[in-house]
């Protein structure tokens, strides 16, 4: 038997929805699970040492690698893998090549954490 949707049960394909923007370090929302968001977020390059103080934060890799250093290592994360980062964690996202990852965070994480900079986004755009 076929599955369909039903009323108000989406089903979402992550690959249509990254292939929907090109810009790096801006997150997307592409879905809502209880009080947390679900974003695509494409990175390349360093993005900022940050932590949320009262937020943790997951990071899932669907396509490339990421390293988040921390201050004392780091955790090299491949395709299909996902990592915690505890809340009050300062932590640094770095990609050397672009990678696409989804993250799954309250819905009051700013991507930057306290630190303002060029690379925080006050206001995300939903797909």
């Amino acid at each position: 038997m076929p599955v369909r949707e039903v009323g108000v049960v989406e089903k979402v394909n992550v690959e249509a929805k990254f292939a929907r923007f090109q810009d790096h370090w801006t997150p997307k929302i592409i879905g809502e699970l209880n009080d947390s968001y679900v974003k695509a977020v494409k990175v390349r390059g360093e993005f900022v040492w940050h932590d949320h103080p009262t937020e943790d934060e997951l990071f899932f890799v669907v396509k490339g690698r990421l390293v988040i250093r921390l201050r004392d290592g780091e955790v090299p994360l491949e395709p299909g893998e996902f990592a915690i980062i505890p809340r009050g964690i300062e932590h640094l996202p770095v990609a050397d090549e672009e990678a696409h990852v989804l993250l799954l965070e309250s819905k009051t994480t700013v991507n930057t954490g306290a630190v303002s900079s060029e690379r925080t986004v006050p206001k995300l755009e939903r797909l």
